[in-house]
């Protein structure tokens, strides 16, 4: 299992990958200038973004996380046990949530993120979250349906991230863009772009306001 500092190791979290390690520093920045109170991420897998965000917004006040995933993985996952993923997940965010200061609402949408995010709107959630993390689904058309539907459930001045915005599989032929979040992210940019200002683009990850 993998540790992720030292609150990580006072939690005792079980991690597999230190996939999230890099995008720590700026989401510390990041929550501290939005403070949020109400957030969402769409692709949660072991929890690794769902604890650090119950962690670093339990620390300022209380917070209510939606989380989104189907937990049966997509093909950037190959053979993993899935099940045992999912089981991690919930283990890893009762830990977190109990450490955690202030109280923070977990509510977990295991479904395809289309559906989830559709029965949102219709439950009101129109322009409800502060933050949005989309981290699902990389195949190009999953990831534009996300985006365009999670930016409806974003308020006016809050912020949506992005992952993987440089992945790509390892294919025969070179990258394919159906295939790939990037050209999905871009398409949503350039459609929306009276809507929402590009705030960074640290490596992987790209971030924007809404307007």
């Amino acid at each position: 299992m993998v540790s992720l500092g030292d609150k990580a190791q006072k939690t005792d979290f079980e991690f597999t990958n230190t996939w999230f390690v890099g995008a720590r520093p700026i989401w510390s920045q990041i929550l501290k200038n939005l403070r949020p109170h109400r957030m969402l991420e769409i692709g949660s897998y072991e929890g690794q973004s769902a604890c650090f965000l119950i962690e670093t917004v339990g620390q300022m006040h209380e917070a209510e996380l939606h989380c989104i995933d189907t937990w049966q993985g997509g093909i950037e996952h190959g053979a993993i046990n899935m099940a045992e993923v999912e089981r991690r997940f919930e283990k890893n965010t009762e830990k977190a949530i109990r450490a955690a200061p202030q109280s923070v609402t977990l509510k977990v949408h295991k479904a395809r993120s289309d559906f989830a995010l559709a029965q949102l709107f219709v439950q009101g959630y129109e322009g409800f979250f502060d933050f949005i993390y989309i981290d699902g689904s990389h195949q190009a058309p999953d990831v534009l349906a996300d985006a365009v539907l999670a930016f409806r459930l974003l308020r006016k001045g809050g912020l949506m991230a992005f992952d993987d915005y440089l992945w790509s599989e390892n294919l025969p032929g070179g990258p394919d863009l159906l295939r790939m979040p990037k050209s999905a992210i871009d398409a949503f940019v350039n459609l929306h772009i009276r809507q929402l200002r590009v705030v960074m683009a640290p490596l992987y990850q790209l971030y924007v306001e809404k307007l």
